[in-house]
């Protein structure tokens, strides 16, 4: 929060569209985002809800056709609100629109839109990438949450994010529960955020690495297909093989890991820990995979 949300902020008063209202919602629970008031109107959460829990609330303090999520560590073109509205107001079927998330202060992509692998790991379209690549690329799985538009006649049909996940994934679910209900995904190139990636939890964390592998099995067992669900453990085991190979060359996620002052001992932890919490949330996502279905 601080310098990052000021600029959030500031680059949504320079927005070319102007009939939109801003909601900061505040986990922190020191009510920091209260000195950014102005045009925003501003909850204050004395516990941290989470993204999901902290989306939800402003989804449900705005009546707008369409919402718009944005991360405090993003920056927005002055005409992406324009641009995304545009999209959506050309495609009527349409329920999810992803934004042009450029790498700070690059023309590197941080995100095209969002893919999903055979072990339920969701993938940044054209991570690091130039921007320019994807130009010609409408259509995407579904959006990053980091900076994507939503219409709300889809989030009435489908429900709002799955507040059960609480960090990392929960814009995964809730792309793949609109696909199964119909819904497409249109990448909008042009509105254009500029994002500090993972910026809030850090790059390679224990936090980061724990909710993303348990955040990947509730996404499996919620989402996936019955005939495709055989190859996730496979898909998974060769995700971990190849993880160890790259943490002893030193290099990916894991060597990043452990440069972070993180015992490599501690990434076997955080993977049970996320099997068994899985495990102890099974009957809450059995049930909503039968819903979703």
């Amino acid at each position: 929060m601080g310098d990052a949300l000021e600029k959030c902020l500031n680059s949504l008063e320079l927005q070319t569209l102007d009939l939109f209202d801003v909601v900061v919602v505040d986990n922190s629970g020191a009510g920091r985002a209260r000195a950014f008031g102005g045009r925003a109107r501003v909850i204050v959460n004395q516990h941290n809800a989470g993204f999901a829990g902290a989306v939800n609330q402003g989804i449900r303090n705005s009546r707008a056709v369409y919402v718009a999520t944005l991360n405090d560590d993003a920056i927005a073109d002055r005409r992406w609100l324009e641009t995304l509205v545009a999209s959506a107001e050309s495609h009527p079927q349409g329920g999810m629109f992803a934004s042009e998330v450029r790498l700070m202060g690059t023309l590197l992509l941080d995100s095209a839109g969002m893919l999903i692998a055979a072990d339920g790991s969701s993938k940044q379209r054209g991570h690091e990438r130039p921007a320019a690549d994807f130009t010609e690329a409408p259509d995407a799985l579904f959006p990053s949450g980091s900076a994507a538009l939503y219409r709300r006649s889809m989030l009435d049909h489908i429900g709002l994010f799955d507040e059960s996940f609480f960090l990392y994934c929960e814009d995964t679910d809730l792309g793949l529960r609109a696909r199964w209900a119909g819904w497409e995904c249109y990448y909008v190139p042009g509105a254009v955020v500029e994002h500090f990636y993972s910026h809030s939890a850090g790059r390679a964390t224990p936090l980061k690495a724990y909710y993303v592998e348990r955040n990947r099995l509730y996404t499996v067992l919620k989402n996936f297909p019955a005939q495709l669900l055989w190859r996730v453990p496979f898909a998974s085991a060769w995700r971990y093989f190849w993880h160890l190979i790259a943490m002893v060359a030193d290099h990916g996620k894991g060597a990043e890991f452990r440069r972070s002052g993180n015992s490599a001992a501690l990434i076997p932890v955080l993977v049970l820990r996320a099997y068994a919490a899985t495990l102890g949330r099974l009957p809450y996502l059995l049930a909503e995979r039968r819903r979703i279905r």
